[in-house]
């Protein structure tokens, strides 16, 4: 799954702390960087005033929440 989303530095370790209770892989990125999106300085060093690509392969209900809540409009 790709999923595209809106972080402000404010809501970085709140991502961070959902992606990492999840146990499958999440990236995280922006043009051609991508991070471990349970990685704090990794995120934290995205351009967040850009949209991010979310990629995952995986399901956790806390996980599919949060990304709604940070859904960029299409």
């Amino acid at each position: 799954m790709v999923k595209t989303i809106h972080l402000t530095p404010g809501e970085v370790q709140h991502f961070v702390n959902v992606a990492s209770k999840c146990d499958f892989d999440i990236d995280i990125s922006y043009n051609r960087y991508i991070v471990d999106a349970k990685s704090f300085l990794g995120v934290y060093g995205l351009d967040l005033r850009r949209p991010l690509k979310v990629s995952y392969d995986g399901y956790n209900s806390d996980f599919e929440k949060m990304l709604q809540s940070f859904a960029a409009a299409s």
